[in-house]
């Protein structure tokens, strides 16, 4: 970067604050909030190390890391972000990305302004850029190629986005940093390849151990009763056994509508059971009644390790007494 950009990035920075505006090549910019957040990160000390490595500056001529979090939906990826941004003691800016997501979302917008000129908006991201702050992508991947595109010079050495609305470059500041949280299902877009060579590394945020997701709960439920947390828990895990993705998220809520459910009538209370059951099928399903069904069925959905399907196999069922293969079977018994 050239000492005119690094000036003007340091210019920049300097004359920021949170929710304030700064003005870069004669553009005046409105900076977004920061994101203002008391929760922690409870357990699983490993996985935050490697993010926080992710960000660290060796030398002046070496760049930070922005690494993807992968992991099942409600599993605290977005938290866990949070969290170093609290140890980095860096304002914390999270853009929520979507499917319907342009490029100009993602770095300047213009809005109509009382005196009706055009005012340009800065995204959480390129205020993180200018304030030095970190941003959080979160659910990266339900976002579009064509957005994806105008990030590529920022994920690289060359640090900048490049405004068409506005029309200006925007150099981030040596103390941005960012991270992209991605859920593993089918609701997302396949990024390309060029940028997830600029996204590394691939940190896979897993579900905790018993202890902690019991610390989870009483963090969030500290009201709840020891009885009701250790059914929750027991599930938990249990899902987590059979590969099932269900989430502390997941328990949270039923939880807290078990709770609910609870406190509506003290002259006449439901058994905890019963409140903790109905919670389970109407946050999770009917069918999270049962997980162990549950999860045979998902195996053989996804294939399990079920033998190669003959041309049979796509009319009769396994065990159909009509399938001619499962009759060649019987034979060779015989």
């Amino acid at each position: 970067m050239s000492s005119s950009a690094n000036n003007k990035q340091t210019t920049a920075a300097a004359s920021a604050a949170p929710g304030g505006t700064v003005e870069i090549d004669g553009v005046e910019l409105k900076l977004s909030h920061p994101h203002q957040s008391t929760s922690q990160w409870i357990g699983q000390r490993e996985i935050l190390m490697q993010l926080l490595a992710c960000w660290v500056m060796l030398d002046d001529s070496d760049l930070p890391l922005t690494p993807r979090l992968v992991g099942s939906p409600g599993i605290g990826k977005t938290q866990l972000g949070i969290a170093a941004a609290q140890i980095s003691e860096k304002p914390l800016y999270i853009y929520q990305c979507t499917a319907d997501t342009r490029p100009e979302d993602l770095l300047i917008t213009p809005v109509l302004a009382q005196d009706g000129k055009i005012a340009y908006h800065a995204s959480p991201l390129v205020t993180a850029m200018i304030v030095g702050g970190v941003c959080i992508l979160d659910e990266g991947n339900r976002m579009n190629e064509k957005s994806w595109a105008s990030l590529a010079p920022l994920l690289d050495q060359r640090r900048y986005v490049e405004s068409i609305v506005a029309g200006i470059t925007i150099p981030a500041d040596r103390h941005f940093r960012a991270a992209v949280t991605m859920n593993q299902d089918e609701s997302t877009f396949e990024i390309p390849d060029y940028i997830l060579s600029r996204l590394q590394p691939t940190l896979n945020v897993g579900f905790p151990d018993k202890h902690d997701e019991m610390a989870i709960l009483q963090y969030h439920l500290p009201f709840a009763e020891a009885e009701m947390l250790a059914m929750t828990v027991e599930f938990l895990q249990r899902s987590h056994d059979l590969k099932l993705d269900f989430s502390p998220r997941d328990g949270i809520n039923l939880l807290r509508y078990a709770l609910k459910r609870l406190s509506q009538d003290t002259q006449h209370p439901i058994n905890r059971r019963e409140a903790w059951r109905e919670a389970l099928e109407c946050c999770l399903g009917e069918d999270a009644v049962d997980l162990d069904a549950l999860a045979k069925r998902r195996q053989k959905t996804l294939g399990g390790d079920s033998l190669p399907l003959g041309l049979a196999d796509f009319f009769f069922d396994s065990d159909d007494p009509l399938n001619p293969d499962r009759l060649d079977e019987e034979d060779d018994d015989d």
